[in-house]
């Protein structure tokens, strides 16, 4: 069935989702570089470009840059006068997405921030850099219900939140699991079944990035 749900990506991506030059790009210097590609899907990427189109989006957070290839998706679908605002950890990682975002063309649009996410959010809500229409969340994973209720705090009514990785083939079904991520998504889904001011779901993925999930979320209202 692996086989399978990897040739339907190939078709849907082929179709509605095909890599230019730029995205092959990233994925091309991840390899030069010896860093694991854990990068969206080409699908994936069309999706989150999806959501960011469908609200309008001017202005983007994104947690976990990695090689920009998330963050191309995006900025394409913000206009000239939009933004995209990347945190990263990683200051070789910083570095190459950097490079990918200006051979993209996409360098006037997007900003990396170096940094941990938790160290670098509160500095966003002080300088009012949101809310953000639409937030992505993709960086690591114990921490992952703390970056959601950021992301809430740095949204607007309206504002999409997704996160991505939240089933990890299956293993938050373990509660028993020791591994920090599981636990880390664990938290987020649990806090979400009972978070009030959005409506959200968890999106089942399979594909070329196996067996996973996201988190859709959109926010009702602000809460205290």
């Amino acid at each position: 069935m692996t086989e399978l749900f990897e040739k339907v990506d190939q078709y849907i991506s082929g179709l509605l989702a095909p890599e230019d030059k730029a995205l092959q790009q990233v994925l091309r210097r991840l390899e030069e570089h010896g860093i694991e590609n854990i990068s969206v899907s080409a699908v994936q990427g069309k999706l989150l470009q999806v959501l960011a189109k469908a609200c309008n989006a001017q202005r983007i957070l994104e947690l976990g840059t990695l090689g920009a290839y998330s963050t191309i998706w995006l900025a394409r679908a913000v206009p000239q006068n939009g933004r995209v605002i990347s945190l990263e950890a990683d200051e070789r990682y910083a570095a190459i997405a950097r490079q990918n975002l200006e051979d993209a063309g996409l360098q006037a649009k997007t900003e990396i921030r170096i940094g941990k996410a938790l160290d670098l959010l509160p500095l966003l809500e002080q300088e009012k850099a949101g809310p953000f229409d639409m937030i992505f969340i993709d960086a690591d994973k114990p921490p992952y219900p703390e970056y959601f209720q950021w992301a809430l705090r740095l949204s607007r009514p309206g504002s999409i939140i997704v996160a991505d990785n939240v089933i990890r083939n299956g293993k938050v079904l373990d509660a028993n699991s020791s591994d920090e991520r599981v636990k880390g998504v664990q938290r987020l889904n649990m806090y979400l079944s009972s978070c009030t001011g959005i409506t959200a779901t968890i999106l089942q993925t399979v594909g070329e990035k196996e067996y996973d999930g996201m988190v859709i979320a959109v926010v009702d209202h602000k809460t205290a």
